[in-house]
């Protein structure tokens, strides 16, 4: 149920929009997103049947292994969740840059949109690392350094390409005071 569920939402499909089918076959390797999924779903009903079964036997040690496993578990499903949603934005916001760029016939739209894209999937592995309690102080500090390479960039480029403007601007406010 959970791979028909996984797969009409048409994982698979935006997989291979995204060009990961071609990444794949040069190592002659097949992508199923939905497949990939609903195994890591069964996983966990396989093993909640184990810890009933141990739990019946007796054996108490090897039941709070696989509890601790357990408990894993929601931080798994949330970074699937997490990937869902990137597979869906990287695809949307680099049609949407394309879009609105080309109809401004920016020679540059493909490289920006790519540019976009891939900044969705390094914030989304950034989110998808820390969920998984990998290193969480290591991925927030390379998350605080990525948001301020974006404001540092973005911040030269309009300070240095608005100077002009600032300094009309600061005239303009000069000339009303006095």
């Amino acid at each position: 149920m959970v791979v028909d569920l996984f797969a009409k939402m048409r994982l698979n499909q935006m997989a291979k929009t995204l060009g990961w089918e071609s990444f794949f076959d040069r190592y002659d390797a097949r992508l199923d997103v939905a497949k990939f999924f609903g195994l890591i779903i069964e996983v966990f009903f396989i093993l909640l049947f184990f810890t009933v079964f141990f739990d019946i036997i007796g054996l108490d040690q090897v039941n709070t292994v696989l509890m601790s496993v357990i408990n894993y578990f929601p931080n798994i499903l949330i970074s699937i969740v997490i990937f869902i949603f990137a597979i869906y934005i990287a695809g949307f916001s680099k049609k949407i840059v394309l879009v609105s760029l080309e109809k401004e016939k920016i020679t540059y739209s493909g490289i920006l949109g790519d540019i976009i894209s891939w900044a969705t999937w390094i914030l989304a592995a950034l989110a998808i690392l820390y969920q998984l309690n990998i290193v969480p102080t290591l991925i927030l500090s390379i998350f605080i350094g990525f948001v301020a390479l974006i404001v540092i960039t973005f911040g030269l480029a309009f300070g240095l390409g608005g100077k002009d403007l600032a300094r009309k601007l600061l005239e303009d406010l000069e000339g009303r005071i006095k």
